[in-house]
């Protein structure tokens, strides 16, 4: 079970004007569970994304990039089971002929349809399938909260619940919703994760203020997260403005309007990224590390992922045992080459745990046990040689997480 994170019922997510989606069982890779999903824009929508910086970039990440360009896009479409990655040629077929169908299914323009996979890696996608499974998609879609709670279900892998999440805002006293869902539990590090997220609004802004917001909020949410130190192939962080709200559109990075949607999607976006940590694989703990005191934020980030992605600190997390001189272990690891370890203060909690190089006069073994028993744990770091901060979420490493992607095919 996640780490105190329960998905929000149907009832509580807000529909977005301009959204549809629907979802089917295509038999991808494994029969009788959805593992379809296709979402249906309004025309005039605006899309941004980001996607994973692996140099294995799957079939479907490629095309993505290569249809964005063009803008207006009209349609996506969602597949687990198979990532599409490490497919090489016949796997950028395989992603255009899924293109393809869904335009000719909705009537739109091959390249006004972004194409997603997850799943398992260097395996072909099987095109026949996907594509039998396109016409229940249609069939059922909808821009219900159900509709986005079926979604969030349908593109689950490895995750053991469906992440969603919902609000309304005002823009120009006109409400404005904004509703999300994603997925992830294992091969998650920075700059995206084995993680897809999907956030849309029916805010209107400028496709330029779009894609500067959709950067701040990744920045603030999924990449502040780590599960094991992997990035996939596959990661993508989509943003959908389709403009539907009644509202005079956001033209002004400094207006009150921008800064109320990037408040509205970060904290969105932030709380799918902590649901996948909190579901992370095998985890049973849920760890925030505040890194401060740094030169730069890339520093404080630096030192934060050393101490999220090292497994020594993550199993210890997970027996309760305060062998804490791990924690220092990592900072030090973390490439701050003129770092003064006799400046950096290290808090487990409330309870200080070491300053000026070593063990603080005041810790007590003790405390430190006392402080890693809960299931959700704060790391604070001060590094004494700046202002900048940063945070970063990550979780404990269990037994269960060997056994998961031990049988991850199976």
């Amino acid at each position: 079970m996640p780490v105190n994170y329960a998905t929000p019922a149907a009832a509580q997510l807000n529909p977005v004007h301009g959204v549809r989606l629907g979802t089917a069982e295509a038999g991808i890779r494994k029969a009788n569970r959805r593992d379809l999903t296709l979402l249906e824009l309004a025309p005039g929508s605006r899309v941004a994304g980001v996607f994973t910086q692996n140099r294995f970039c799957a079939a479907p990440v490629q095309i993505c990039q290569q249809h964005l360009a063009h803008h207006g896009i009209r349609a996506l479409v969602i597949n687990t089971g198979i990532a599409n990655a490490g497919t090489g040629e016949p796997g950028l077929a395989a992603a255009r002929a899924t293109c393809a169908a869904v335009a000719a299914l909705l009537g739109v323009s091959e390249r006004h349809v972004l194409p997603f996979s997850t799943g398992v890696i260097m395996e072909p996608l099987p095109v026949k399938r996907l594509v039998a499974g396109l016409p229940q998609c249609q069939a059922t879609l909808s821009g219900d909260g159900a509709a986005w709670h079926d979604a969030a279900h349908a593109i689950m892998t490895t995750d053991t619940v469906a992440k969603v999440a919902s609000r309304q805002i005002s823009i120009g006293s006109k409400a404005v919703s904004v509703t999300g869902i994603a997925k992830g539990a294992g091969m998650i590090k920075p700059n995206m994760a084995t993680m897809l997220g999907f956030v849309a609004t029916d805010a209107a802004i400028a496709q330029p203020l779009l894609e500067r917001l959709l950067k701040q909020a990744a920045d603030e949410s999924f990449n502040c997260i780590t599960v094991d130190g992997d990035t996939s192939t596959n990661d993508s962080f989509i943003l959908i403005a389709t403009g539907q709200a009644d509202h005079a559109e956001i033209a002004d990075a400094a207006s009150a309007d921008y800064a109320a949607l990037l408040k509205a999607v970060t904290a969105i976006a932030a709380e799918l990224a902590q649901a996948i940590v909190r579901d992370g694989e095998g985890a049973t703990k849920f760890i925030e590390i505040n890194v401060g005191g740094g030169l730069d934020r890339a520093e404080c980030k630096a030192v934060g992922y050393a101490i999220g992605h090292s497994p020594l600190v993550k199993t210890a997390f997970f027996a309760s045992d305060p062998n804490l001189g791990r924690i220092l272990a990592a900072i030090g690891n973390a490439g701050i080459q003129d770092l003064d370890v006799r400046t950096v203060k290290l808090w487990l909690g409330n309870v200080l745990v070491s300053e000026n190089g070593g063990r603080a006069a005041s810790y007590q073994e003790a405390d430190g046990a006392r402080m890693m028993a809960p299931a959700e744990i704060v790391i604070r770091i001060d590094l004494g040689r700046g202002n900048a901060q940063a945070k970063v979420w990550t979780c404990d490493f269990s037994y269960d997480y060997v056994k998961i992607n031990a049988d991850y095919r199976s």
